[in-house]
């Protein structure tokens, strides 16, 4: 790697893209604006943004970032409401257009082209002698599905969930998969946020984090790795605002400088909109190398332990660590072990950067922790968060108000979906209860993951899948093994509202099947039903869609997933897929009966302004461990990342760009990094562009270096000069996912390393 030196982590090199305004202000309403222009011609959209998270209102389709009590009087984000216009958009894709298009045909067509033909109107079937999806009727579709479920092994089946589907939709889907008889219930958390539900749950007895909005209003600091809160959750900003115009200092660790951790205009304020300053949101920003975090918190934890040393008993919580812990001494020895050499060379911190950052943990007595995927996409994703939580635990800083450790979730209920079952490990459902509810015998058995999932249609052994939502095709790591792959399932069932790459993948049986947004009116027997969904604070909100559904023949997610079940399963007395479609209030009491800790009176608590908070053991300081009690993690290595080998090889961070969520690609401009046009670019510093011999604008190709005998490349890649630290280059998700092998994963959650992998640039 690169002289460390030569990369200064804290000044942006002005001779590479950077927004130069604040992130939100006029930028942010300029965005809005662009898309209203695109997609809006009805009242719909405008009457849904005013309601947009706030009680009694709809849900945003968006993250999931908390809704307050007090909602600001436009409570949504840009991204908020891009994902809302989209999802109302009058552009529709139905028999007529896939009558026009082979999907051949479609498969030329980028990302942003499929988003924006627009809605699907009626269930599809696709016909391989023709090329192309052909209308069927709904009862014809789950007969045909549930007949060829029922000629398969249930254990060759798996049932993916992204995570938008409400926790009503999501508990029919997990009692379906049981009943039927596996556990194959992956979710697009096993992509990005599984190693906080494996990790945390093992630390400190909680799978989710420990933080409420309250506590934003009572820190003295906040410590921020990997997360980019401008584009992927902005209204986060505004605690964040309030709480630095209070006096909180935030110290920033990613390796790409991020406008919204930088600078904030308020677009609700309109002094600071019209003559006011942008707040200046970090007091610190290091740019830490990929996988470097390991190195930075341990650099930080030895100037903790050194100020120790200086003042015996004043500096550490000996109380809460002889109380609440275990491994204390096990950690101090393996870090004291590091030497400085190798923590900045590890980080591309220097110490004195790391002795600053430190002084604003001493100086505060309620600290917060707020982590993204940044942290936990590496191979060593785990030891990562176990430094995180070292480091907050060495002050006491989880479990008392104003503190704890948080990470923020993308998908709207990608947290909740895992708190009613939808997982693969049978220990996290209370299947001896639904048991009893339903009366049926639970299978016990492990079940498949997302990376598990596809070594399984690589092998064969997986033969159908069903999926509520999303776009996993385009989502997965070594996309184009998994392109070629699907192809041989015996049947794969879309579940969706809008066109997707994973659509034009047909299996030998394939289904596209067209449900409502969690926007619209949803009439069943009993009138307009509300769903739920929780927030990544651990907060569950009512949500009453009221825009028109699109014209044609839609049903609800949950109508979809209790008719595909009713046609797959033998009739049970006890489960009413009917009944509880015409109802989802009785849904709710079967996930109170099943979940009774979490969900007391959850009919009546559904609208509680700010959402009724569930709890959280950890912030109680209960530990629900093994030892009873919250561990310190020894770390065993310096840096995250896995093997990277030697010479040119750099490590490979994968981006969302501004005008996107997930998969889904707004457009082509990347506002708050400076950047606009093609996403098929690769950013690299000028320094290592020079060491390298690359030149701004060179087409390349980026290859794979893992050592498994696979060509993985991208071609055609445009090379754009970036601020970001040696030894690294970055470039866009999903576009750059064939980059990242299957195999190159977090070693205990399996959770793809997108945020470290090993590449060669090759001119």
């Amino acid at each position: 790697m690169a002289d460390t030196d030569r990369h200064d982590p804290t000044e942006h090199d002005e001779n590479t893209p950077e927004y130069e305004n604040a992130a939100g202000g006029w930028g942010s309403l300029e965005g809005i604006t662009r898309i209203f222009g695109k997609e809006w011609d009805s009242g719909d959209a405008a009457r849904t943004l005013a309601r947009q998270n706030k009680p009694e209102g709809v849900m945003c389709t968006s993250c999931a970032w908390a809704k307050p009590a007090n909602p600001h009087a436009f409570e949504f984000c840009e991204n908020g409401a891009k994902a809302t216009l989209h999802e109302l958009t009058s552009h529709r894709a139905g028999p007529d257009f896939f009558a026009a298009h082979t999907l051949s045909e479609l498969r030329d067509r980028q990302d942003y082209e499929l988003e924006r033909e627009g809605r699907l109107t009626h269930p599809m079937r696709y016909d391989a002698t023709q090329d192309r999806y052909m209308r069927v009727e709904w009862e014809e579709a789950f007969a045909a599905i549930g007949a060829t479920l029922k000629r398969l092994d249930p254990k060759s089946t798996v049932f993916y969930s992204s995570g938008h589907a409400s926790l009503e939709a999501s508990y029919l889907y997990q009692l379906f998969a049981r009943l039927y008889g596996h556990n194959n219930l992956p979710q697009s958390s096993n992509m990005c946020h599984e190693t906080t539900s494996v990790g945390l749950d093992e630390l400190i007895g909680s799978p989710v984090g420990t933080c409420v909005l309250e506590d934003f209003d009572e820190c003295d600091a906040i410590f921020f790795f990997g997360q980019n809160t401008g584009s992927n959750s902005p209204r986060f900003l505004h605690p964040l605002k309030a709480a630095v115009d209070r006096g909180c200092k935030i110290v920033t660790f990613n390796p790409v400088r991020e406008k919204g951790l930088i600078e904030f205009v308020d677009p609700q304020n309109p002094l600071q909109m019209t003559v006011g300053k942008p707040t200046k949101i970090s007091t610190h920003y290091f740019q830490v190398r990929p996988g470097g975090d390991i190195a930075a918190l341990a650099g930080m934890i030895r100037v903790v332990l050194d100020a120790e040393d200086a003042a015996p008993h004043e500096v550490l919580d000996h109380d809460f660590i002889r109380t609440h812990t275990t491994g204390f001494d096990e950690m101090v020895a393996a870090v004291r072990a590091m030497e400085w050499s190798e923590i900045e060379r590890a980080s591309g911190l220097t110490q004195e950067m790391l002795r600053t950052a430190a002084d604003v943990y001493l100086n505060a007595r309620k600290v917060i922790g707020i982590y993204g995927m940044g942290l936990t996409q590496h191979v060593h994703g785990w030891q990562n968060l176990g430094m995180l939580v070292n480091f907050l635990m060495l002050r006491g800083n989880i479990g008392r108000p104003g503190t704890g450790i948080s990470p923020v979730r993308g998908h709207s209920n990608v947290q909740g979906q895992r708190t009613v079952g939808i997982a693969e490990k049978p220990k996290l459902v209370p299947l001896d209860k639904m048991e009893e509810m339903f009366g049926f015998t639970a299978p016990r058995d492990e079940g498949l993951n997302a990376v598990h999932a596809c070594e399984g249609m690589l092998d064969g052994r997986v033969k159908a899948m069903i999926l509520l939502g999303g776009n996993l095709v385009r989502a997965l790591p070594d996309r184009e093994r998994m392109e070629a792959a699907w192809p041989d399932l015996d049947l794969s069932v879309c579940i969706a509202t809008k066109l997707n790459r994973t659509h034009l993948r047909p299996g030998k049986e394939t289904y596209l099947l067209p449900c409502l947004g969690r926007l619209e009116e949803d009439l069943q027997a009993t009138g307009p039903q509300a769903v739920t969904i929780e927030c990544s604070l651990s907060h569950i909100y009512g949500s009453i869609g009221k825009a028109r559904a699109p014209e044609g023949d839609l049903k609800s997610e949950i109508d979809i997933v209790a008719g595909l079940a009713a046609a797959t399963l033998e009739p049970n007395p006890k489960v009413d897929w009917a009944g509880w479609t015409g109802d989802y209030a009785r849904i709710r009491d079967l996930i109170e009966e099943s979940y009774p800790d979490d969900f007391r009176d959850f009919n009546a608590r559904m609208f509680e302004p700010g959402g009724f908070y569930r709890g959280n053991s950890a912030r109680d300081r209960t530990w629900q461990t093994e030892s009873g009690k919250a561990g310190f993690t020894a770390p065993t290595v310096i840096s995250a990342l896995g093997d990277m080998g030697g010479g040119d090889v750099m490590t490979l961070v994968t981006l969302r760009s501004n005008d996107q969520f997930n998969t889904t690609i707004y457009g082509f401009s990347d506002r708050l990094r400076g950047l606009e046009g093609s996403r098929d670019i690769v950013l690299v510093n000028r320094e290592e562009m020079a060491r390298l011999g690359l030149s701004e604008g060179q087409i390349v190709t980026l290859v794979s270096t893992y050592d498994d005998d696979i060509d993985r490349r991208v071609r055609g890649l445009t090379v754009t000069p970036y601020d970001l630290p040696d030894g690294c280059v970055a470039g866009y998700y999903p576009e750059l996912n064939p980059l990242v092998p299957l195999a190159y994963h977090e070693t205990k959650s399996q959770t793809p390393a997108y945020k470290g992998a090993p590449v060669r640039i090759e001119a």
